[in-house]
């Protein structure tokens, strides 16, 4: 019953999934319940230090790069928002959820976590991060889009040596939002001065480029210009592009904004609205099941055998 109200809807659990594939009737609402104290148990672990052992174990992450010598393990923080509802079921305002991802240079294996605080949601990731084997890994990667504090975080919760890269196409919209005001009417422009910009980026780095539009002659256009270099002048420390690519690094949050996308669907499904401990509970099962088989199966063991003992 929670994994298929992990899945879908809780009426498309239990008017479709249940039906089809266990041959049972159950409402909604018990789809419902069960699904939320799943995620429950799950949260409740989560606080107390429990990080979910994989069952069957399965062999230690391989933190080796594909391309290269040395090793790497990433992590990722990211928001997506959650349609929310009150206590009475009237509409209210959309919450951002922070979803956190560890993951290896060859994407082969990956852990989610969700929730509402940012900085729990690093702490957790810190001890799942010990449990997977960052510690043999040679250096520690976070990729993100630098926004909202997600930075800060993560340097809160893993050690100073991490390596915080600035995500590639976060970086290059500025630059395409800055050419979109300056010459609203030219697209060719835009264009063509888009991607000398991004060349500078991608070839020289962050501060090369606070020091290339500083040295051109561009239209203010309004406040963007400011903006954009405030911007860089601010990031050029994550942003150090060529020195990532001659070390094989990732440079692009793409794991991190897929588990975004993936969790966030089972949010955001139709006329859905959550309260706050519901769209937790869901949603940390729904990190958990995209973490992997191995991973859901190992939490649905350690409840058993916690309810056995």
């Amino acid at each position: 019953m929670a994994l298929a109200g992990t899945l879908a809807s809780f009426q498309g659990a239990a008017g479709d999934i249940l039906r089809r594939f266990a041959g049972v009737r159950l409402s909604a609402g018990a789809v419902w319940a069960a699904t939320e104290h799943a995620g429950a148990d799950l949260l409740a672990a989560a606080a107390a230090g429990v990080v979910v052992a994989p069952r069957p174990a399965g062999p230690a992450w391989d933190f080796a790069l594909p391309d290269g010598p040395g090793s790497v393990g990433y992590v990722g923080l990211d928001a997506f928002s959650v349609p929310m509802q009150q206590p009475d079921g009237a509409r209210a305002e959309w919450r951002m959820m922070y979803l956190g991802v560890l993951y290896t240079p060859d994407k082969g294996q990956a852990e989610y976590v969700t929730g509402w605080d940012l900085d729990a949601v690093a702490a957790r990731l810190r001890r799942c991060a010990a449990e997977r084997g960052y510690a043999r890994a040679g250096r520690v990667v976070a990729v993100t889009d630098a926004g909202n504090g997600l930075e800060g975080a993560i340097r809160r919760h893993f050690d100073d040596g991490v390596l915080c890269v600035l995500d590639w196409y976060h970086a290059a919209e500025h630059i395409h939002a800055y050419a979109r005001a300056a010459w609203p009417a030219d697209e060719a422009r835009r264009a063509a001065w888009s991607d000398r910009a991004k060349g500078v980026l991608y070839d020289r780095g962050g501060a090369a480029l606070v020091g290339w539009l500083r040295d051109q002659e561009l239209p203010a256009a309004g406040e963007e210009l400011r903006r954009l270099v405030g911007y860089f002048e601010g990031a050029s420390h994550r942003a150090a592009y060529p020195e990532y690519r001659s070390a094989g690094l990732d440079i692009g949050s793409g794991p991190t904004e897929a588990g975004c996308k993936v969790v966030g669907a089972r949010l955001k499904g139709s006329g859905m609205r959550w309260c706050e401990a519901g769209a937790e509970r869901v949603g940390a099962l729904r990190a958990l099941y995209e973490s992997g088989p191995a991973m859901w199966d190992g939490f649905w063991e350690s409840t058993r055998k916690r309810r056995a003992a």
